[in-house]
């Protein structure tokens, strides 16, 4: 008998348990003998409504994950200090192998609008350099476009960043260039439900 819980996880792992885990236990059973192989890196924002393995409805080991505020992933810089996201970058493409590194933005995010109102005094220590990183592209942009546009161009000017930035790693630069390794930039529409692809150098556009 199944003990009632106010605990919204431990109520989630439940249903998990009777619900899921029946079917899916010999595909976690492989997992565990055999190792992870995900086709793809996601880097994403940290913002509970955008999660990447319920919006491309993967299965377990099929994405390697990774999640910051604001979806940031910053330059090469093996300089001994702590770099997480390039850890992971550096995990996922030299020891897993993924073809893809796909990096997802969202509507309402808010890293992004501090990048253009400045970081709340209560997150001075750790939130405010980090997004610093995306401050100069983000307030050039919202100069640039209509007021009614601003939000969703410097979400958008975000992921081209990380984008950017990707290719300053060199085995991520020479992966891409030989042609094992893709990058894609996508923005994810809460309200909407909808993800908007980056076409190369210009606009997102929606996907079918």
């Amino acid at each position: 008998m199944t003990v009632a819980s106010a605990d919204p996880l431990i109520t989630g792992y439940h249903r998990f348990r009777a619900d899921h885990w029946p079917a899916a236990k010999a595909e976690y059973e492989a997992l565990a003998a055999e190792g992870q192989r995900p086709h793809t890196l996601v880097v994403a924002c940290s913002d509970s409504r955008a999660d990447p393995a319920l919006i491309f409805d993967a299965a377990p080991g099929q994405l390697f994950v990774v999640r910051n505020v604001a979806n940031l992933v910053p330059p090469y810089e093996p300089d001994g200090n702590l770099h997480g996201v390039s850890a992971a970058l550096e995990f996922g493409v030299k020891v897993l192998g993924v073809s893809r590194i796909v990096v997802m933005g969202h509507a309402h995010c808010g890293g992004v609008h501090a990048m253009r109102t400045g970081a709340p005094e209560a997150v001075r220590d750790f939130v405010a350099p980090w997004i610093a990183q995306g401050m100069p592209v983000v307030r050039r942009v919202a100069e640039a476009v209509a007021p009614e546009a601003v939000e969703q161009a410097c979400e958008e000017a975000v992921v081209r960043l990380s984008i950017d930035n990707l290719r300053t790693f060199p085995w991520i630069a020479e992966r891409e260039a030989a042609g094992t390794l893709s990058l894609t930039g996508l923005h994810f529409g809460i309200a909407e439900g909808l993800l908007r692809a980056l076409n190369g150098p210009g606009a997102f556009e929606p996907l079918g």
